[in-house]
């Protein structure tokens, strides 16, 4: 795919923002929209256009990619509540490309893919996976569903944004595999955060545990960033437990829908939303900890 193609993103939080800033470092010319626009300014300032509405944005591009927060905040983007606003997938051009990288339902992924069909629109559900720092540094983990040949046709830009890129299937694949892997993270730091409090509970440094650990079978890549963070109790959010909560919730939803029971999930939501709910800043999903901490 010629680089010269111009690529929009819609969604410019966390994740979003250093992905448009690697996409201009590649030469892509690039058509941002975010709902907060001051969040646009770096991306702005390297290069970058800024569009009005998603529609706007979405009309310019070659290759169109949203990465938002939840279902019903890309449900907004892509259909909106009037023709002024919103709307963004009445104006993608009939065979670009739609890589969508948020999280959400399987089922509404392939909801996309339906009328990306009907629409003569190429899409694929991308989520990713690799925190903020993965997306500094373009070596995000790309899950992928949809059509192989989509997906060669996307991999030039996508191999801008992550090092590795997975196709998994049909669509909705990659959202089902992403609901899975973030199961994993969030019951991997619930689990260990118990552990922590047990451990300082009884009297005990907790840096004890995390030194066996990990040094053991016990060991985990996603506590090799996590335990630091909740020994030293800077919950800066690289991945909000707001959004770990909701995904949670999908995956509790996805169980519900194909007969699989998932109690560990409900009762790690359960914590999740309980230090959620006492909480007013936007803190990591590290914070869980704060569950055993007051």
């Amino acid at each position: 795919m010629p680089q010269q193609l111009t690529v929009s993103l819609i969604g410019l939080g966390l994740m979003g923002r250093p992905m448009g800033h690697n996409l201009l470092k590649a030469g892509f010319p690039l058509v941002v929209w975010n709902r907060t626009a001051s969040r646009a300014e770096s991306l702005v300032a390297a290069g970058a256009r800024l569009a009005a509405s998603p529609k706007e944005a979405a009309a310019a591009a070659d290759v169109l990619i949203t990465i938002v927060s939840d279902p019903p905040a890309l449900e907004q983007v892509l259909w909106g509540s009037d023709e002024k606003s919103g709307g963004a997938f009445s104006a993608i051009k009939k065979g670009a490309i739609y890589l969508d990288s948020s999280t959400v339902s399987p089922a509404l992924a392939r909801k996309i893919a339906v009328a990306s069909t009907t629409a003569g629109i190429r899409f694929l559900d991308a989520p990713v996976t690799g925190g903020t720092w993965g997306a500094e540094k373009g070596e995000l983990l790309f899950m992928v569903g949809g059509d192989a040949q989509t997906l060669e046709a996307a991999r030039p830009v996508i191999s801008v944004m992550g090092k590795k890129i997975f196709h998994l299937g049909p669509h909705g694949a990659g959202q089902t595999i992403k609901l899975a892997m973030n199961l994993l993270l969030a019951l991997q730091v619930d689990a260990f955060a118990e552990a922590l409090a047990l451990v300082t509970g009884a009297g005990l440094p907790g840096e004890n545990l995390v030194e066996v650990m990990q040094s053991s079978m016990a060991r985990s890549g996603v506590l090799d960033v996590k335990a630091p963070v909740m020994l030293n109790a800077d919950y800066k959010p690289s991945f909000p437990l707001r959004l770990m909560h909701k995904d949670l919730s999908l995956a509790l939803d996805l169980g519900n829908q194909i007969g699989v029971p998932l109690p560990a999930a409900a009762a790690a939501r359960e914590i999740y939303n309980s230090v959620k709910g006492s909480s007013k800043d936007d803190l990591d999903y590290a914070a869980v900890y704060k569950f055993w901490q007051r």
